[in-house]
């Protein structure tokens, strides 16, 4: 790991402090940013991310998916923990405290609506970002795709009836434009650039070569990135932090015990590691952008359930951070062999 990356919390501290800066004193500067969206998808962002998974999708090998049939406990990890468990605990931790715990300094129509956007977060695991803690954890890169690929089949017939299951709403209508740019421009196009790289530098070699030169270009996508989503929430982070406060503590809490059982199971199942730390990020990050979108047209662009979905992406890149620090401090661990993956 080189400097850069050794020092990535600091630099996206620091992108953080500026982007909140930049977006208070000078919001001109993000306006020209907050308008190139498209399907509640930014286009500056989506290319930031862009840049940041495509070192790791050259890093992956086709010839390898036919050994992945060998390797199926994982992926079962991921599936239970991201659809079977994930978006209930949310909605029951967002009930236990916007209901109770919360419930002397939150109105109630205020806290119906924290609510609404904290479940719109649980129940969609993430597509893109997951191939950035994968790469900074040493994950597989084949079997990452894997588990986003499916996931994301997955999310597109279970993600409006387990929405409208918990929150008691018999229409949603799933942003299908959304869906598909996010996966045109996070897995398939990238994918596709990392497969030509890939035929034109040959050898293995080269590959590693030419993935080790780009590497710190995908850390500074990531730090960009932050500063432009923290940039873009700047005054809203900054006019009401009491309650973005109050929203982070139950998205902290489902982070890291989402995390903790995820890598725990792989743990037992004797999942190595540069499979286990995968399949345990993609159920603690989250598809924002789908969560976003969803919130926006059920409940209003200004809507509490937008705020929580909103104050979901300022969370996630520092949790998602130490939980990679963690995951490359237990390594040794998990076991390198290929038995029982």
């Amino acid at each position: 790991m080189g400097r850069f990356e050794r020092l990535l919390s600091l630099w996206v501290a620091l992108a953080m402090a500026v982007g909140i800066a930049v977006g208070n004193l000078a919001p001109g500067a993000f306006a020209a940013i907050a308008e190139t969206e498209v399907a509640s998808i930014n286009l500056v962002v989506a290319v930031l991310i862009w840049a940041m998974v495509y070192p790791m999708m050259v890093s992956v090998d086709f010839g390898a998916v036919a050994g992945l049939a060998r390797q199926p406990k994982g992926l079962l990890v991921t599936l239970v923990v991201n659809w079977l468990i994930k978006p209930f605990t949310m909605a029951l931790l967002a009930v236990l405290f916007f209901d109770h715990i919360f419930a002397p300094w939150i109105a109630p129509e205020d806290a119906s609506q924290y609510i609404a956007g904290l479940v719109l977060l649980g129940a969609a695991p993430c597509t893109a970002m997951v191939f950035v803690w994968s790469q900074l954890t040493r994950g597989d890169a084949t079997y990452t795709l894997l588990q986003v690929s499916v996931n994301d089949l997955i999310m597109v017939v279970a993600f409006a009836p387990i929405v409208a299951f918990l929150l008691g709403v018999t229409e949603i209508t799933v942003p299908w434009n959304t869906l598909v740019l996010a996966t045109l421009l996070y897995v398939v196009l990238p994918l596709l650039a990392g497969l030509l790289t890939r035929r034109v530098l040959g050898t293995e070699k080269a590959i590693s070569a030419f993935t080790a030169r780009i590497k710190p270009v995908s850390m500074a996508g990531l730090v960009a990135t932050v500063a432009i989503l923290f940039g873009l929430q700047g005054d809203t982070i900054l006019s009401r932090p009491g309650v973005i406060a109050l929203i982070s503590v139950p998205i902290l809490i489902q982070s890291y015990a989402i995390f903790a059982l995820a890598y725990g199971a792989a743990w037992l199942l004797e999942v190595p590691h540069r499979i286990a730390a995968p399949c345990a990020m993609i159920g603690t990050s989250n598809f924002f952008e789908l969560a976003v979108a969803v919130a926006i047209s059920l409940f209003g662009l200004h809507s509490g359930a937008a705020l929580a979905t909103v104050v979901g992406v300022l969370v996630e890149v520092p949790v998602m951070l130490s939980l990679v620090a963690f995951a490359n401090r237990t390594r040794a661990r998990f076991p390198e062999a290929e038995r029982g993956a």
